[in-house]
């Protein structure tokens, strides 16, 4: 019986004045027959421009489901490519200030994918991509091997470029030659003379394996040894692979990280351009062992980027190519007819691009999303959501609008892994460089022409931008400022930990239940207006402290 001003007794006040409530255990009972429509809207309405206009990842929001399971159990597992798979949705930006080879490394430990810019030359960009492909492996198949006329001093010139210190040493200097000792950092880290060759200090008592021993097999005798690497060596001696103690405890630091199943080498992407040139850039990036290859247009629907397309599919049927920018359905059409094997969709939503304001030209994410996601994935075309995201919910909003990855500049800038120095702003701050591809400052770089009369030519930004032959340059971008973010080891785990908890609250334990939920419509998304936008934000407090994570 209700309570009526504390007091037991009778009440005559009711929910709905003149009806008697009802049964309380056919709640769901009454939903089912008489609530034929879920609450909110599906994401067709949503995002149906002619009633709602174009919308961003701001103006709505996703309703919560059903909580029937742990946050941890949600699998974030989702495709980059149509050959390439991720354990994470996130990847790094192909610009000069989010990833080179540190960014892209960490990326890929951390489960996702880094794309290694192009603002440099084609060499120095292939020299990042081999960092990445040899840091952590199963077999190594290339190792970097010395020969018994090697110096200690080039043996350490050797350590400052490659990062580590244990080098092979055989009879000719080469792979598949005799065996001979294993030069380590402790080898050569204090011996003075350094004109002396690596065999008067180079280890002799090796620890080896057979070839034709499977990584399992490799991986249980290096852990029971105490060497830091075990050479795989054939019947006669010669040197065949090499395998890493190191790489057996990022196998253990790092249990998502994305590894081609038959090397076990991290998954490295770049970008390149459409000019002649970057021909010949791909060419040196594939004998580093690329991966995947991005094409870096603002409009990616032209005749240059669908002749590029053609020329890397019929050249490198290996390497997988995705294509863009694109936010139309018809010139995501294009470049699939073309033979993508990707999409990266976005123009304008940059936090550094300001594309929408100076050409007018453009369209707002989530409406880009959502039209081009739905397109080509009726072809088998994943797409990555790029630009725009300034938050896991961001991050989310992307997802659930069809896109399988999403593409991070801003976020990512102000990280230890990031390219730059950090400088303390004018208010005391803490600080990274940031700037647009499109940005006076990057178009102007001259070290992908290194240094030379023609480096516009060469410049990642005029290529992007279609800007090579131009006199005057047209910013499409700005330079700016991020603030300090920490380590991406501990901001991306961040970003994980968040989208695992979006998708319980949504109600849904992996990626492709979010995208058939929306499908299917029971996903339910709502429009947000700006008093709900200020809302749903910290408000009416005199200070705070936005703490993201510990």
């Amino acid at each position: 019986m209700p309570l009526t001003n504390g007091d037991i007794g009778t009440s005559t006040a009711h929910l709905l004045p003149g009806k008697q409530a009802m049964d309380f255990s056919k709640a769901l009972e009454v939903l089912e027959k008489e609530y034929p429509t879920r609450d909110g809207l599906d994401a067709k309405t949503l995002l149906d421009s002619k009633i709602n206009g174009g919308l961003t990842y701001n103006d709505f929001l996703i309703l919560p489901g059903h909580i029937g399971f742990a946050a941890s159990e949600v699998a974030l597992d989702t495709p980059v490519t149509k050959r390439i798979s991720l354990k994470t949705p996130l990847v790094s930006s192909p610009m000069d200030t989010v990833t080179e080879h540190s960014m892209a490394i960490h990326m890929a430990l951390l489960g996702g994918l880094g794309v290694v810019h192009h603002n440099c030359s084609a060499e120095d960009q292939a020299e990042m991509v081999r960092k990445v492909k040899r840091f952590e492996n199963g077999f190594i198949l290339d190792p970097v091997v010395l020969s018994p006329t090697t110096t200690v001093g080039e043996a350490k010139q050797l350590k400052e470029q490659w990062g580590f210190g244990g080098f092979p040493v055989t009879e000719n200097g080469t792979l598949r030659s005799k065996l001979v000792g294993m030069i380590t950092t402790r080898d050569i880290q204090f011996h003075p003379a350094l004109d002396e060759p690596v065999t008067a200090v180079m280890s002799t008592d090796l620890v080896t394996a057979p070839s034709g021993t499977t990584l399992t097999e490799a991986n249980a005798v290096l852990s029971k040894s105490k060497k830091g690497k075990l050479p795989i060596v054939d019947s006669n001696g010669n040197l065949i692979s090499l395998l890493s103690r190191s790489d057996l405890m990022k196998n253990l630091h790092y249990p998502l990280a994305s590894k081609l199943p038959h090397s076990k080498q991290l998954i490295c992407a770049a970008a390149i351009g459409t000019r002649p040139d970057d021909k010949i850039r791909l060419q040196l990036l594939v004998e580093a062992g690329l991966d995947v290859v991005v094409l870096d247009s603002s409009q990616g629907n032209s005749i240059y980027q669908i002749e590029m397309i053609k020329y890397i599919k019929e050249k490198y049927p290996q390497l997988d190519v995705i294509g863009g920018n694109v936010v139309t359905r018809e010139q995501a059409a294009s470049l699939i007819a073309a033979g993508v094997d990707g999409l990266r969709i976005g123009m304008g939503s940059g936090s550094a691009c300001i594309t929408q304001e100076v050409m007018a030209v453009g369209r707002p994410q989530a409406a880009s999303v959502f039209n081009v996601t739905s397109f080509a994935a009726r072809f088998g075309v994943p797409c990555i959501a790029d630009g725009g995201i300034q938050n896991v919910g961001h991050i989310v909003k992307g997802l659930a609008l069809g896109a399988t990855t999403v593409m991070m500049g801003g976020l990512l800038a102000g990280t230890t892994e990031s390219p730059g120095n950090y400088f303390v702003s004018r208010e005391g701050q803490l600080v990274k460089a940031y700037r647009g591809m499109g940005s006076i400052d990057a178009m102007e770089d001259k070290k992908a022409g290194a240094g030379g009369k023609d480096s516009k030519k060469s410049n990642a930004g005029t290529a992007r931008y279609f800007s090579e032959g131009d006199r005057l340059l047209v910013a499409q971008g700005v330079s700016g400022s991020v603030l300090d973010r920490g380590s991406v080891t501990k901001f991306v785990p961040y970003l994980i930990a968040g989208l695992q908890h979006s998708l319980q609250d949504i109600g849904v334990k992996s990626l492709p239940k979010l995208r058939q939920g929306v499908l299917d419509g029971t996903v339910r998304f709502e429009l947000r207006t700006v008093s709900a936008q200020a809302e749903g934000n910290v408000h009416g407090l005199h200070s705070f402290d936005k703490k993201l994570y510990s």
